[in-house]
C-alpha cells in the first residue's frame, strides 16, 4: 500500500475518532450536564437528540428526567400526646435543575441520602407536633355501624388537622428544604403506622375485652332466648297434653254410652236371651277375676254359684 493511502487512513481514523467522542445522544428519560476537569460548562442539556461536546476534554454527566422514588426506613417516634409509633413513609421526586443538582449533590445517590435527612427529619417533626387520631384519621364522619349491637358505639373524637393535612405540610417544608438543590419532592405519603410493641399489645388486651364483653351480651340474650323458647315448649306440650285428654276422655264417653247402651238393649230381650247374657257377662267377670291359684267362697243364693251348679 501506497504511503498516502496510509497517512489518509490515519487521518480518516483519527477524524472518526475526535468526532465520535464531540457528540453524545439524550433519549426521553435523560438530561445531561458537561463538564470540563470537574466543572460544569454551559447549562443544562435537557433535550432530547444529538448534542455536541469539546472532544477529550469535555465529559457528560447524566441524569434521570423521570419520577424516582424514594422509600423511608420506619422509625419510631413519639406522637405530641406521648404515644410510640412506627411510622414508614414514601415519596416521590425529579431533577428539576441539573446543573444546581450537580453543582450541590453531584449524583443521584447523593440526592436520595439528602432526601433521607430532609423527609425524615421532617416527618419526626411533624409527627411529634400532632396527636395520634390526627396521624391516622384525615377527616371527622359519621361511624358507619353495621350490626345492631354496635347501635350505642360512641361518636368518633373530632380531628383538628387530619393525615392529608400532615402529609402537605411534610411535603411544603421538604420543598423549601430542596429548593436549593435542584431537586423538587412531588408527593409524600405516610405508607403505615403501628404501634410499638408495648402500645400494641394494650391496645390489643382492649380490643380482646371489648371483644369479650360484646360476647357475653350475645350470651346473655341466647340464654334468655333459650328459656323464653323452653317455657313456649312446655307450654305448648300442657296444652297439646291437655287437649289429647280432654278428646279421649270424650271419645271414651261416648264409647260407654254406646256400650252401656248395648248391654242395656241385650238385658231387655227375651229371658233366654237375658239368661244366656247373664252367663256370658258372669263367665268373663270369672276368667279376669281369677285365675289357678284363686279360691271362692260362694253362698248358696248366690248369681254365680247357681250358674256353676247348674253347668254340672
Amino acid at each position: 500500500m501506497k504511503p498516502k493511502n496510509i497517512i489518509l487512513l490515519i487521518l480518516i481514523g483519527v477524524f472518526a475518532i475526535v468526532g465520535f467522542s464531540s457528540i453524545f445522544i439524550l433519549d426521553e428519560t435523560q438530561q445531561a450536564i458537561v463538564t470540563q476537569f470537574g466543572r460544569p460548562v454551559g447549562g443544562p442539556r435537557t433535550e432530547p437528540g444529538l448534542n455536541f461536546k469539546a472532544p477529550f476534554i469535555h465529559k457528560v454527566q447524566y441524569f434521570d428526567k423521570r419520577y424516582l422514588k424514594w422509600d423511608g426506613d420506619p422509625n419510631q417516634v413519639p406522637t405530641q400526646d406521648k404515644k410510640f409509633i412506627f411510622v414508614d413513609t414514601y415519596a416521590r421526586w425529579e431533577i428539576v435543575d441539573p446543573l444546581q443538582f450537580f453543582i450541590r449533590l453531584r449524583d443521584e445517590r447523593s440526592g436520595q441520602s439528602r432526601l433521607d435527612d430532609i423527609l425524615d427529619g421532617e416527618t419526626r417533626n411533624a409527627v411529634a407536633s400532632h396527636e395520634l387520631l390526627d396521624l391516622v384519621r384525615s377527616s371527622n364522619r359519621e361511624p358507619e355501624v353495621y350490626e345492631e349491637y354496635l347501635q350505642d358505639i360512641e361518636e368518633l373524637e373530632e380531628i383538628t388537622v387530619g393525615r392529608e393535612h400532615i402529609e402537605k405540610i411534610i411535603l411544603e417544608r421538604a420543598n423549601e428544604r430542596t429548593s436549593d438543590l435542584g431537586i423538587r419532592v412531588l408527593d409524600f405519603r405516610f405508607k403505615r403506622m403501628n404501634y410499638v410493641d408495648e402500645v400494641r399489645r394494650n391496645v390489643y388486651d382492649r380490643m380482646i375485652s371489648e371483644r369479650n364483653r360484646i360476647a357475653d351480651q350475645f350470651r346473655s340474650e341466647g340464654q334468655g332466648e333459650a328459656r323464653r323458647i323452653e317455657g313456649d315448649k312446655e307450654r305448648d306440650l300442657a296444652q297439646i297434653s291437655s287437649e289429647a285428654f280432654r278428646e279421649a276422655e270424650i271419645i271414651r264417653g261416648k264409647a260407654d254410652a254406646e256400650a252401656t247402651s248395648l248391654y242395656s238393649a241385650a238385658y231387655n230381650r227375651t229371658a233366654m236371651s237375658r239368661d244366656l247374657y247373664t252367663f256370658l257377662r258372669s263367665m268373663e267377670a270369672l276368667e279376669k277375676s281369677f285365675d289357678k291359684e284363686t279360691s271362692i267362697i260362694l253362698t248358696t243364693d248366690s248369681e254365680l254359684y247357681r250358674f256353676l251348679k247348674g253347668s254340672r
